[in-house]
C-alpha cells in the first residue's frame, strides 16, 4: 500500500502531459539528446560512453567524461526498452517513485505507518519537485531526490551503530557523485554540518572518524567517473559552467538581471521557496513539543534548515566564492533539495490533524498554479518534435552543444554545419573516402598531389589517437574553430582516429575496483564473524 500510494501521486504529476505533451523545460534537449547518443554508443558495443559525437551538430564534445553516468544509463535503458515518446515519462515518474520510497524508510524510523507514506507520497511530489518536472527538466537532479532521505537515514542510524554505517553511507555518497555533480557537493556539505551538529550533541567524535571513512570509501568507490571528471578539466571549458546567467550572484532569491524569462522563472522558485519556508516554520513551531529523546533529531533538522534557507540569500554571496566548488552548484536555490526534505517531514510530524496537512498541499497546488498562469507557463514539446529529435541523431545532422563541455580552443559559433567530414586545409588536390565514421573510431583514406594537412568535422581533444599509415602522429587545431587538422604525406594515407584511454580513466577504474573488492572483504569478514 505504501509504493502504490507513492506510486499514484508520482502518476498524477504526470496528468497534464497526457494532454499537452512533454514539458520542455530548461535541460530536456540536453538529457534527450544524451539518451540516443548513449544508445548509438551500444548498438556499436560500447558500453561506457565518453565522447557525445553528434553535439555542436558533428563536432563533438566529452559530454559523458563529465556528466554522470547513472541518470543517461537509465534513460537510455527506458528508451531501450519502451517507446521513445514516453521514455521521459517513465524516468520522471520512476524518479519521483524512487523519492518517494527512500523518505518512507526515513519516515517510518518513528513515524505510524499512515503518517510515513503521507511524508513520502507529499515528498515525491513536493513544490520543488514540480518545477523541476515542469520547468527545468532536470532529469538527474530529480533522481538525487532519492538519495537526500537516505542520507539522513544512516547518517541518525551512524549515531548509534558507528563503522556498520560506513558502508551504506558511502555507497550513499558515491550514488551522488554518479547521478548529479551539484547534488553531490550539495550532499557532501549538508553532511558535514549534520555531523558536527551531531556529534557536539551526542558528545562523541567517532561519528566523525565514521563519516570520514564514509567519505572516503564513497571517493573511491566514484572514482572511475570522478578521477577523469576532475582531471580532464583542464582540457574544456568548463569556466562556462558559472558564466554570466548561471552563476550564484544571478540566482539568489528574488534577483533581477537583464534576462527577462530568467527573472520571471527566478521568481517561480523564490515563491516556492518562500512557501516551503514559512510551512517549514509553522510546522517546527508546532513540533515543539516532542518527546525529550527525540529533540537531537530535531534540533538537527532546525539547524540544516536554518543553513539551506540562509545559502539562498544574497548576503551569503561571499560564501560561494570561498567555500571549495561551492560556486558549481550555479543555482543557490538548488538547496530547496534538502530543504523540501526537511518541509515534508516536519508538516508531517508537526501538523497531526489532516485539515492541516491539506491546508498545506493547496497552499503548494495554487503556488504552482499562479506561477504557471501569472509568471511563466511551461514549455511542450509535441510528439513531433521528440520525432525530429531522433531524426536529427539518425541522419548525423547533430544538436546543440554544451558551453563547460566545449574542448578548449574549439568555438563552436565558428564552424560550419555543413561541413564535410574530411577536407583539405590546404593547396594540395585529394581524393577522401571515408571507411567508417563512428562514434569513438573513425578512419578514411586520402590520396594527396602534395603534402598538407586535412581538417576533421571533429573538435581536437587530447584522448583522440590519430595513426597516419599505422604511424601516430601529432594533430593541431585549426584556428577559429578549433577543429582538429592531421598532417598528411603525398600519395596515399590511410588515417585511423581513436578515442582512447587516458590514464585518468585507466586509474579510476582500478581504484574503484579496489574499493568494491574491499567492501566486498569487510562484508564477507562480517559474515564469518556472524
Amino acid at each position: 500500500m505504501p509504493l502504490l500510494a507513492i506510486a499514484s501521486a508520482a502518476l498524477a504529476v504526470e496528468i497534464p502531459f497526457f494532454f499537452k505533451g512533454t514539458p520542455s523545460g530548461h535541460d530536456v534537449e540536453f538529457h534527450l539528446y544524451s539518451w540516443l547518443e548513449v544508445l548509438a554508443h551500444w548498438r556499436q558495443g560500447i558500453l561506457y560512453p565518453r565522447w557525445a559525437s553528434l553535439a555542436h551538430f558533428g563536432y563533438g564534445e566529452p559530454r559523458f567524461v563529465f556528466y554522470p553516468p547513472a541518470s543517461w544509463t537509465l534513460g537510455s535503458l527506458i528508451s531501450l526498452a519502451l517507446p521513445w515518446r514516453i521514455a521521459s515519462y517513465v524516468y520522471v515518474w520512476a524518479a519521483l517513485t524512487l523519492a518517494g520510497t527512500s523518505m518512507f524508510l526515513l519516515a517510518r524510523q518513528w513515524m505510524r505507518r499512515r503518517d510515513a507514506v503521507f511524508a513520502a507520497a507529499f515528498y515525491a511530489v513536493n513544490p520543488y519537485h514540480l518545477v523541476i518536472v515542469y520547468w527545468r527538466s532536470a532529469f538527474a537532479e530529480l533522481l538525487a531526490s532519492c538519495l537526500v532521505p537516505l542520507l539522513l537515514l544512516w547518517l541518525w542510524r551512524a549515531v548509534e551503530e558507528e563503522r556498520r554505517a560506513v558502508i551504506p553511507l558511502s555507497l550513499i555518497l558515491a550514488g551522488s557523485w554518479l547521478i548529479n555533480a551539484p547534488a553531490a557537493v550539495m550532499i557532501h556539505y549538508s553532511m558535514a554540518l549534520l555531523v558536527v551538529v551531531l556529534a557536539w550533541q551526542r558528545k562523541s567524535m567517532r561519528l566523525l572518524v565514521t563519516v570520514s571513512m564514509a567519505v572516503t570509501l564513497g571517493a573511491g568507490l566514484a572514482a572511475f567517473y570522478l578521477l577523469p571528471a576532475v582531471y580532464e578539466q583542464r582540457w574544456i571549458d568548463i569556466a562556462n559552467a558559472v558564466s554570466a546567467g548561471s552563476r550564484p550572484a544571478d540566482n539568489f532569491l528574488f534577483m533581477h538581471t537583464s534576462d527577462a524569462d530568467h527573472d520571471a522563472f527566478n521568481k517561480i522558485i523564490s515563491w516556492v521557496a518562500v512557501l516551503e519556508m514559512v510551512g517549514l516554520g509553522v510546522a517546527l513551531w508546532a513540533a515543539r513539543r516532542w518527546r525529550d529523546s527525540q529533540q537531537w533529531i530535531r534540533r538537527s533538522l532546525l539547524a540544516w534548515a536554518v543553513v539551506c534557507a540562509a545559502m539562498m540569500f544574497s548576503f551569503t554571496e561571499i560564501l560561494w566564492g570561498i567555500l571549495p566548488k561551492l560556486a558549481f552548484m550555479q543555482f543557490p536555490w538548488r538547496w530547496l533539495l534538502c530543504l523540501s526534505l526537511i518541509f515534508c517531514l516536519m508538516v508531517t510530524v508537526g501538523l497531526q490533524r489532516w485539515w492541516m496537512r491539506v491546508v498545506v498541499c493547496v497552499f503548494g497546488i495554487v503556488v504552482i498554479v499562479a506561477a504557471w498562469h501569472r509568471v511563466q507557463a511551461p514549455w511542450w514539446d509535441t510528439a513531433a518534435d521528440l520525432k525530429e529529435m531522433q531524426d536529427n541523431v539518425s541522419d548525423g545532422i547533430g544538436y546543440e552543444g554544451t558551453d563547460e563541455y566545449t574542448p578548449v580552443g574549439a568555438d563552436p559559433t565558428n564552424i560550419d554545419k555543413d561541413a564535410r567530414k574530411v577536407t583539405v586545409d590546404g593547396p594540395a588536390r585529394a581524393a577522401i573516402r571515408v571507411l567508417h565514421w563512428d562514434e569513438e573510431s573513425k578512419s578514411f583514406t586520402a590520396e594527396m598531389s602534395a603534402a598538407d594537412r586535412v581538417a576533421l568535422r571533429l573538435f581536437r581533444y587530447p584522448a583522440w589517437r590519430v595513426e597516419v599509415n599505422g604511424r601516430v602522429v601529432e594533430t593541431a587545431a585549426r584556428e577559429g574553430t578549433g577543429q582538429m587538422l592531421v598532417p598528411v604525406e603525398a600519395g596515399m594515407n590511410r588515417v585511423e582516429i581513436r578515442f582512447v584511454k587516458t590514464w585518468d580513466r585507466v586509474a579510476g577504474g582500478w581504484i574503484s575496483a579496489v574499493s568494491v573488492a574491499g567492501i566486498g572483504l569487510v562484508l564477507f569478514a562480517r559474515r564469518k564473524t556472524n
